[in-house]
Formats: C-alpha cells, sequence, structure tokens
C-alpha cells in the first residue's frame, strides 16, 4: 500500500459564500451530488459540511446533514463520508459535535486545537458585490475570532468520537496542533494510529507552502514517530495544488475542493469538485503513485467497516 495515496474532497465548507463563485454547492441536493461527482473521479473521502439552502449560510441543522449523507448513500455506498465538527463561526461545540452521535462518521474532522480565524481580509474586496446579507458581516466580524477548541472541548469531543465508533481526521493548522495530538493519545483519548490532516494559508496560523508542510512532516516524525501516524496536506487558495505535491512527494494523502480552493487554475473558476479530483488525479498519474479505493482508504487509515 506504499504507493496508494488517498484523495480527500471537501466539498463546500464554510469559509467561502455564495458571492465568491457560482459553483459553491449549497443546496443538500447539490452537495450531495457534487459530492457523488468527486467520488466518482477518483476520491476515496468526501468531507461534506451544511449550508442553509435558502440563502447558503454555513449550517449545524442535522436534518440537512441527513438529507446529504443519504443522497450520497443511495448513489455511492462505498465512499468514505467524513463530516465536519469544525462548523461555522460563531458555532457552539455542542452544535458542532452533535453529528457524532446523530450519523455514527467512520471518519469526521475534529480541530486540533484553537487558534485565530481571520477571514476578515475577504470582506475588503472593493469588486465583490454581495448576493446575502450575512456574507460581509461574518468575514468582518473574525478580526476578533478565535477558532475554539480548547483541551477540555477537544477531550469532550474525543470522547463522543470513540463512543460512537468514528475515527478522528485531526486538522493541523500549525505546528502546537501536532503537539496537541501527541498530549492526547499519551492520555488515551486519541485511539490507533492518528490521522493529520495539514491545513495551510489560513490567516491566523500557519502559511501554505512546500517548505511549511516540511517542517511539518519532520515535526510530526519526532512527536508520533516516523511511520506512527497517516497524513494528508493542503493549501488554501492557490497554494492547494504546489501542497499537495509535496505531500505526496512526503509520503502523504492529499485534499482538494471548494472548501479550500475557488479556482482550478489562475484566474479560472473551478466549476465542480470533481474537476478539482480530477486535476490532482491526473498530478498523481504522471508521477505513478496509485490512486486508492474507498476500501484501500480504510485499510490504510483503520477505519470500521460498515
Amino acid at each position: 500500500m506504499s504507493n496508494k495515496r488517498i484523495i480527500n474532497c471537501a466539498i463546500t465548507g464554510s469559509v467561502h459564500s455564495p458571492s465568491m463563485s457560482p459553483h459553491l454547492p449549497i443546496t443538500p441536493e447539490q452537495i450531495a451530488q457534487s459530492a457523488i461527482d468527486a467520488a466518482n473521479a477518483g476520491a476515496a473521502s468526501v468531507h461534506i459540511h451544511a449550508r442553509n439552502p435558502e440563502n447558503g449560510a454555513p449550517s449545524s441543522d442535522l436534518e440537512l446533514f441527513r438529507r446529504i449523507i443519504g443522497m450520497i448513500q443511495d448513489k455511492n455506498g462505498d465512499v468514505i463520508i467524513c463530516i465536519t465538527t469544525g462548523g461555522g463561526v460563531g458555532m457552539t461545540i455542542e452544535q458542532r459535535s452533535a453529528v457524532i452521535p446523530a450519523f455514527s462518521p467512520e471518519l469526521a474532522s475534529m480541530n486540533a486545537g484553537s487558534f485565530n480565524w481571520g477571514l476578515f481580509p475577504l470582506a475588503a474586496n472593493p469588486k465583490m458585490q454581495w448576493q446575502y446579507d450575512w456574507e460581509k458581516p461574518m468575514y468582518e466580524s473574525t478580526t476578533s475570532f478565535i477558532f475554539q477548541n480548547t483541551f477540555a472541548d477537544m477531550a469532550s469531543m474525543l470522547q463522543i468520537f470513540n463512543t460512537n465508533g468514528a475515527k478522528p481526521e485531526l486538522e493541523c493548522y500549525d505546528a502546537g496542533h501536532i503537539y496537541n495530538v501527541k498530549f492526547l493519545q499519551d492520555s488515551g483519548l486519541i485511539k490507533g494510529k492518528p490521522f493529520l490532516q495539514f491545513v495551510l494559508g489560513i490567516n491566523g496560523a500557519l502559511g501554505a507552502s512546500p517548505e511549511n508542510l516540511t517542517d511539518l512532516k519532520h515535526i510530526a516524525d519526532r512527536t508520533l514517530g516516523v511511520g506512527g501516524y497517516e497524513f494528508s496536506g493542503f493549501g488554501a487558495g492557490k497554494m492547494e495544488y504546489p501542497v499537495c505535491l509535496q505531500s505526496l512527494l512526503l509520503g502523504g494523502h492529499v485534499r482538494v475542493g471548494l472548501e479550500d480552493n475557488l479556482y482550478l487554475s489562475k484566474g479560472k473558476l473551478a466549476t465542480s469538485n470533481a474537476e478539482m479530483v480530477e486535476k490532482v488525479a491526473n498530478l498523481m498519474e504522471l508521477l505513478d503513485f496509485e490512486i486508492a479505493t474507498p476500501q484501500e482508504a480504510r485499510e490504510i487509515l483503520d477505519l470500521n467497516t460498515r
């Protein structure tokens, strides 16, 4: 399996708003179909957020998640559905974690620590024509927003993960988050081999560059042990594919999708998540990496098979 690489696809997220791209999936039907298309293009795992279908605002509504998950499973029962516990700006820990007992997913994301979440530069774009009244104020509010994941929060979440048989995809935005993972592992809250998702390029955390990903890999090797974890990496925005390439070269997996980047190439909006998966799949093929199937990804990540 050493040459197998997992493609994760983050379908819609909570960072971008409908005004930024007409191709951002918003309704449950759009999100589910976009996930299905991404899976058909080669994604072994699809990372799911929900949005209010009326205005595209991030939502923690369990009924929306239920509809999205149900539609994906009806058309593709093989793909790994990774549900977010990151949620969106202003959501409580209780709102963000409610998806775990509700759906008992194989895999779910969890931020591995607190950090500044500074999306406010997006509000300063003079060319942006905002469609909905929530968009610009949400971005402006992040000048003083801390994405909270205290040790108490993470311990509470991980207990919910463990009770429901879900593996955490541990999103590491900075070097200190790797040490948080080590502490939680030593405390017995993280079971088995950790799966780290290195998220680079968020304003307030570590910048996106191949060099920074290499540094995180070295820190993880020293902290968790060489071979003691699985990892995936990506860069937000224009650094998505350069960081993905570096992740592959370092022995890791990749994540692409409209949650993290709206462009397929310079000046060209991506029209779908499948298009983004196809681009990284073509890159992998050129470099002789093999794309892991969902079942192979389950084996690599040691997931509970359902």
